[in-house]
């Protein structure tokens, strides 16, 4: 069973990884590439975030929504 965790520590460790620890060297030469990762992940955040504001928008012009002030339980 310990070779099974060594083993996947590993795969981990030195293949997985090897993406991010190649753009961790590249850090001092270019900051923008090495940051290549979180404006991918910013980007697709706010993408999700403008299309959710759509589907809220969308939900809120067909007004389904109970506003009434007795809508909730603990009101």
């Amino acid at each position: 069973m310990t070779a099974f965790f060594n083993a996947l520590g590993d795969l981990f460790t030195n293949v997985l990884f090897l993406p991010f620890s190649f753009l961790a060297e590249i850090e001092l030469d270019n900051w923008w590439i090495a940051n290549v990762m979180t404006w991918l992940f910013a980007a697709i955040g706010m993408a999700a975030f403008t299309y959710w504001m759509g589907q809220l928008r969308q939900y809120d012009q067909n007004g389904e929504e109970d506003k009434s002030i007795s809508a909730h339980a603990y009101l």
